[in-house]
């Protein structure tokens, strides 16, 4: 029977992934024939995964996935930048890491024309001439117009690609699971959780289009959590500051935390000694085993004992030199009193004997008599152990050396504080190296993950994400609230906790009204659907000639603007700047209102007076702002 329960302990060790490079593919040559085959990018702020949209095995998954981050010293080459899995270990660089992202907008097009060559070069395209495939690229929800027209210039003016199509990563995600459950009819009406590295969305869609009016931003996600656990974990064991990383944190999140369905009475069961011993989990850090001095050889041991015995007999030499000295200046100056006294000079004598604090000449002689001879005994010492020095034979040298045996080797005249010995029956504890090397990781599992659901545990000021659900719902009738929770859909790296799923539907049993009817569903996929999901679009709708549904070509770029977005099913919303230019004043023509005709009468000349003409402080710019 005791073979069958289950262990006290739980140990695990943290893997450390070392990335290795990414290879350099060949292109296909069925992504050429007989029409260049859609490259197909999700670009996350925490990973990039890219590969080809074509019928065949190219695109079962993703050709590359590495992390969104370059490297490269200041004053370095552009060649010499390391990007995503050209990178080993990400702690010894994490100061030199540049992402392109400020939360999940792409700001730094520098850096993302650096993930877009490593892409192109990696899947065997060269890019020096033109990419000739179209490009199916992820965005933001509510992606600033600026950011996509900088997007549009760099494909277009740098690489040259013939189409464009931009969608949001949560869209592709739903797109590919509907297609997988094979609902009908086509327009789909419902609301995505999306929660990535950075932050985590809500977006209501409604008749198979995104809502971007109510689309809500909660700025917690995975990148919090992280840093929440790391700084936990770092109060909790000042001693492994260093070995407690960022890279090791998210592997902590990935493979060991969950999401609790009801947080308080979790921690309820955690303040039970047996729940604690049998769920908490022990991560073992590396750490070094040997013992010093365990595979040391017979001859270095005599000679690190021979070095110990010299160290300690001139340490013994230099003490009584020391203390010989002293004794002889104190003689010095007792004699040099008495031969006052000899001198007749009694007042002197009487003077200096009170700054000696002693009473009498009889206590005088009696401190030369003892200090005469500690002095010729420590003479008689200190030429013995001169004469001694050197003649230690190799048979001493061959008995084991105790700790006590520094002590012996000591002088006898310099007595040292002996600490008070233990009773040989008491047990003294052991001390496991590998025990100080472990990391209890108990309620952590959960209060990280629950930051999503109550940023308040961090400090911040902002609703979580179910109560920000709750506000976009109030915006709705209650007949379009029904059809959202009927299909409330999870997705991205940050929703894969256990539990997630089930805490959603608790809080939403909670929210909606009674014997109201509400639908939770997960991605098959949350961290590659957004790529299976623009994959299959990307096959379902090919770029055409004309003016196809989705597509951004040349010719839309250079008559639309950068900022132009083709909207299909998975894509933000298009909202064009629309800017009132002021209509131009007509010059004023100088006349005089005395002019005076042939005949000496006075001419009616109408003076031509302008308008005012607007300045450019009072023109208003009816600009529709796209809120990221």
């Amino acid at each position: 029977m005791a073979s069958k329960e289950r262990p006290v302990c739980q140990i695990f060790s943290f893997q450390d992934c070392k990335a290795s490079p990414d290879p350099v593919f060949e292109l296909p040559a069925g992504c050429l024939t007989p029409t260049p085959a859609p490259i197909v990018i999700d670009n996350g702020s925490f990973q990039t995964r890219a590969g080809w949209a074509t019928p065949g095995a190219e695109s079962d998954s993703p050709r590359l996935l590495f992390r969104a981050v370059a490297a490269r010293s200041r004053g370095a080459a552009r060649s010499e930048t390391q990007i995503g899995n050209e990178i080993p270990n990400l702690e010894p660089l994490r100061w030199l890491l540049k992402s392109q992202f400020d939360r999940n907008v792409v700001v730094n097009f520098e850096i993302q024309e650096l993930m877009f060559d490593h892409v192109f070069t990696h899947l065997g395209i060269a890019s020096e001439g033109g990419v000739e495939h179209p490009l199916v690229l992820t965005e933001a929800p509510c992606n600033p117009l600026h950011c996509r027209q900088m997007m549009s210039e760099l494909l277009f003016e740098c690489y040259r690609v013939p189409h464009v199509s931009y969608g949001v990563d949560g869209l592709y995600s739903l797109y590919h699971n509907n297609a997988q459950r094979n609902i009908q009819p086509p327009p789909h009406t419902g609301i995505v959780l999306s929660s990535g590295f950075h932050c985590s969305q809500i977006l209501p869609v409604i008749n198979g289009r995104l809502d971007a009016v109510n689309c809500k931003r909660v700025n917690v996600a995975g990148s919090q959590s992280a840093s929440y656990l790391q700084r936990l974990l770092h109060l909790k064991y000042p001693g492994h500051l260093a070995a407690v990383t960022l890279s090791r944190m998210e592997e902590l999140l990935h493979e060991h935390s969950y999401t609790a369905v009801d947080y308080h009475e979790e921690l309820e069961k955690w303040r039970s000694p047996a729940f604690y011993e049998r769920e908490v989990h022990r991560m073992q850090l590396p750490f070094s085993g040997k013992v010093p001095g365990g595979s040391v050889s017979v001859e270095e041991r005599q000679e690190r004992r021979a070095q110990q015995l010299r160290r300690l007999q001139e340490i013994n030499a230099r003490r009584r030199e020391e203390k010989l000295l002293q004794d002889q200046e104190r003689l010095d100056r007792l004699m040099a009193v008495q031969e006052l006294m000899d001198d007749g000079l009694l007042d002197q004598f009487h003077k200096s004997l009170v700054e000696l604090n002693m009473d009498s000449a009889e206590e005088l002689q009696s401190y030369i008599n003892k200090l005469q001879l500690a002095v010729e005994q420590g003479r008689q010492k200190l030429l013995h152990s001169d004469g001694a020095e050197g003649k230690i034979e190799v048979s001493e040298l061959d008995q084991p050396m105790d700790e006590g045996d520094a002590v012996t080797l000591m002088d006898s005249d310099f007595p040292e504080d002996v600490l008070p010995e233990k009773p040989a029956n008491v047990v003294q504890p052991m001390f496991s190296v590998a025990e100080y090397h472990q990391l209890f990781v108990g309620t952590e599992r959960l209060r990280c993950p629950e930051i999503m659901f109550q940023p308040s545990l961090t400090g911040e000021d902002q609703m979580g994400l179910m109560e920000t659900l709750q506000f976009v719902l109030a915006r709705y009738t209650p007949e379009q609230q029904e059809a959202l929770v009927s299909n409330v859909f999870l997705t991205g790296g940050n929703m894969q906790y256990p539990g997630m799923k089930e805490r959603v539907e608790r809080e939403l049993l909670a929210m909606r009204p009674f014997q109201s009817h509400f639908k939770v569903t997960m991605a098959s996929q949350p961290a590659l659907g957004a790529w299976y999901g623009a994959r299959d679009w990307a096959l379902e709708h090919p770029p055409g000639g004309g003016a196809a549904e989705g597509w951004i070509s040349r010719q839309d770029y250079e008559e639309k603007g950068g900022e132009y977005l083709s909207e299909h099913c998975a894509s933000n919303v298009f909202i064009p700047l629309k800017i009132v230019k002021p209509v131009p004043a007509r010059p004023v023509e100088p006349s005089s209102s005395n002019a005076l005709t042939s005949t000496g009468a006075p001419a009616a000349v109408p003076t031509v007076t302008s308008a005012p003409s607007p300045s450019s402080s009072t023109v208003a710019a009816d600009v529709s702002m796209v809120t990221s």
